[in-house]
């Protein structure tokens, strides 16, 4: 199965069937392929040519970004909905397209669905763009035949959660971006400026503070292993990060240990409610069942803990309990959480509710963002202030001792 849907692009030129000169682009799996599919539409082919494979985020190609895909989506939509046919509305959105690498995409999943795919199984070819929820979005609108107005809500599902990732990304992006600042100011004093210092005591002849003694010792040792320490610290990040990847139990240790920490666990956590009440409430309107929703909406919540919570209410529900019986067992989901989603299941307006949740705590953790950057602004400063004030401190020292004896 796998192979069957591996796949290059051609370019191909003919004729129609009153001998109009045609060009265009199509997927195959070989020129022969290509001329067969060209003939059954009735197309003469004349030159059929392999292109290069599209290399999407790399290789040359511009970076395909979320917000790539979220713009598509909404240009899809917004075509479809003017009654454009989806191949050509395909065929202006992928040739407007600035992106090298997103217009290359648009066009070699038009020329799929020419090929007589449907729109579901050519994004399914492409995971790296299109993800599950995506795609399974996208087969419940055709489906319906209500498409476009699943573009619609996926765009607006995508622009609310990429909003949502930026504010948790400013939310940490601060503190890591000074304490980056500090590392390297602290980096140059200890390699170039205190050993200027140093060498002007040891003309001194007396013995030195205790703070400007062990600033000295401190340079002494970094100036002697600078490499070292830094290899030491990019490798325990970069382990870290690998780590975090690889082993699941790393990832349940750090997904919770974060959830304890002051202020930015409780920012974790609400952004994990937000992304589940907004995946689940867009599969929802799109008619998606429930058991099969909580797949998708395990994999958006973005911390395993929640992952692990929502795989488990899966499996609840299969067996017949209520949304909110499985949520309210899970000890994951304040009670007015559980109480709105009880009342929606009640009302018959389950993603409805589920909507005012995603909104409510989406400005709660907007509002918590604004707070933690007015918190840590003075305590970084403060801290930055003692770290660098005390070397400066301790390399003068020495002078102004000499300066009181005179």
């Amino acid at each position: 199965m796998a192979e069957a849907q591996k796949s290059d692009m051609f370019t191909w030129e003919g004729t129609d069937k009153s001998g109009k000169r045609v060009k265009g682009e199509m997927s195959g799996q070989s020129e022969a392929l290509v001329k067969a599919v060209l003939r059954r539409q009735g197309v003469n082919p004349l030159k059929v040519r392999k292109k290069p494979k599209p290399l999407f985020g790399g290789g040359g190609k511009t970076k395909i970004t979320p917000k790539d895909i979220t713009v598509f989506s909404r240009q899809l939509a917004t075509m479809m909905s003017s009654g454009v046919p989806l191949v050509q509305a395909f065929e202006i959105v992928g040739r407007g397209h600035e992106n090298a690498g997103m217009q290359e995409l648009i066009l070699s999943v038009k020329a799929d669905v020419e090929a007589g795919n449907n729109l579901t199984d050519a994004l399914r070819k492409r995971p790296l763009q299109f993800n599950d929820l995506y795609c399974n979005l996208v087969e419940a609108g055709e489906h319906a035949g209500i498409l476009e107005a699943i573009l619609h809500k996926l765009a607006t599902y995508m622009e609310k959660t990429e909003a949502l990732k930026s504010k948790i990304k400013s939310a940490l992006f601060y503190p890591a971006a000074v304490i980056v600042a500090a590392v390297i100011v602290v980096s140059i004093l200890m390699i170039f400026v205190i050993p200027q210092f140093t060498e002007l005591f040891s003309s001194f002849g007396a013995d030195l503070p205790a703070l400007t003694q062990f600033l000295i010792d401190c340079s002494d040792f970094f100036v002697a292993n600078w490499f070292f320490i830094f290899a030491v610290m990019g490798g325990t990040v970069y382990g870290a990060l690998e780590l975090k990847k690889r082993s699941t139990t790393v990832q349940q240790f750090l997904d919770r240990a974060i959830l304890k920490v002051p202020v930015i666990g409780m920012i974790m956590e609400k952004s994990a409610i937000a992304r589940f009440a907004r995946t689940l409430e867009t599969m929802f309107a799109a008619g998606t069942p429930l058991v099969e929703a909580m797949n998708s909406v395990a994999g958006a919540t973005g911390n395993i803990v929640f992952y692990d919570a929502t795989m488990k209410m899966k499996d609840e529900i299969s067996t017949g309990t209520q949304l909110q019986a499985s949520m309210r067992d899970s000890g994951l989901f304040p009670n007015m959480v559980v109480q709105m989603v009880a009342i929606g299941e009640e009302s018959g307006a389950i993603d409805t509710m589920l909507g005012k949740v995603a909104d409510w705590y989406e400005q709660e953790v907007d509002d918590a963002v604004e707070a933690l950057t007015s918190l840590l602004e003075p305590m970084i400063m403060a801290f930055l202030g003692v770290v660098i004030g005390g070397i400066v401190i301790g390399m003068y020292l020495p002078i102004f001792k000499m300066g009181s004896v005179v």
